[in-house]
């Protein structure tokens, strides 16, 4: 069996999985931050308040699996990020705080704050991420075994860029989100939002995939496109991947915008994640087979076989598990959420 690459594949399903769960609550928490009340504020976190804990699982499955089947990745690419990790972690802390206090909260000034703190917790997480993401894509600075850039080299335009799409992607997740599990007028409002975030992710989307084209020669080789000529020989075996986000979006434009009365309310969210796949494996042909662009790949980096084997006995049982919960949680919870829902109702 050739581990690494099972390896690399079970890391990039646990970050594809974090990407769409905590995606959404994520993207509810910003969305937050625009309810016309506390009573729907309340509302909103209570779609997300069974789940957003456990959605955060994977994400500790991805960076923990980097760690221990790639450890020579995880020592390059950690000094690299430390700043963007670390605020993104004390976002995420910062976030989950704030989830809890501002339902404690009784003046209206310390709940105001905290609801700032759970918003503005939700978009620091977000962002960071897009610009870990954007400076990982863009590829790092290599000598041997170590890393050798400087402590800013993944704030970049390309790095903001793709920050910007991933909160407004989140945002899209989030909206798509409380379509499924809300009524009325907050449903209402959540089209607008799943509307207006539609348009900026499939604007963005297109800018970070014309931006990625420029990053390395090796990506506009395997898409067989630049910015003079199209190599259809190359093109024509990636092509059904935009073929297909483009019909998504416009199958999900459609839903929410088109004849929303017709659409059922859970595909708005499985669209919008279906668009985010796409686009998730456009980002796997453009970087496969390195895990540190574009200078070591996944063989390089490995740990020994038997270590991987050893861990891989043991993922499969705890994965299993962990979907199995997974999914037990989300069909407990499934339904519309009521005002006075939520455990802190």
């Amino acid at each position: 069996m050739d581990l690494p690459l099972i390896w690399a594949g079970l890391i990039a399903v646990a970050v594809m999985l974090y990407v769409l769960l905590d995606g959404f609550d994520l993207g509810v928490g910003m969305l937050c931050h625009f309810a016309d009340d506390e009573e729907e504020r309340s509302m909103m976190t209570a779609t997300i308040e069974p789940v957003w804990d456990g959605n955060e699982t994977w994400l500790v499955l991805g960076g923990g699996g980097l760690f221990a089947a790639f450890p020579l990745a995880y020592a390059i690419l950690m000094p690299a990020f430390y700043l963007p990790v670390i605020i993104m972690l004390a976002a995420l802390i910062f976030r989950g705080v704030a989830f809890e206090f501002r339902h404690k909260a009784v003046r209206k000034t310390t709940k105001r704050f905290w609801n700032g703190a759970f918003a503005g917790g939700s978009f620091a997480a977000a962002a960071m991420q897009g610009l870990i993401l954007g400076a990982f894509v863009q590829g790092v600075e290599v000598e041997g075994r170590a890393y050798t850039g400087g402590p800013f080299d993944w704030l970049t335009p390309f790095s903001v860029l793709t920050a910007a799409s991933v909160v407004i992607g989140y945002v899209l997740l989030g909206a798509s989100w409380l379509i499924l599990k809300t009524e009325g007028e907050t449903q209402k409002g959540a089209r607008k939002w799943a509307r207006r975030a539609l348009l900026g992710a499939t604007l963005a989307m297109a800018a970070v995939s014309l931006a990625t084209l420029s990053i390395d020669p090796r990506v506009t080789e395997r898409w067989g496109v630049s910015m003079d000529a199209i190599d259809f020989a190359k093109f024509i075996k990636v092509a059904p991947i935009p073929i297909v986000t483009a019909g998504l979006i416009a199958w999900l434009w459609r839903d929410i915008v088109m004849k929303p009365e017709k659409a059922p309310d859970w595909r708005p969210y499985l669209l919008s994640a279906g668009v985010f796949l796409t686009g998730y494996l456009g980002l796997a042909i453009s970087l496969v087979p390195y895990n540190v662009p574009f200078a070591k790949t996944i063989w390089e980096t490995a740990a020994r076989d038997n270590a991987l084997g050893l861990m891989l006995a043991g993922a499969a049982v705890m994965l299993p598990v962990i979907l199995i919960y997974t999914v037990y949680v989300y069909s407990l919870f499934w339904g519309k959420v009521k005002p006075g829902d939520g455990y802190h109702g």
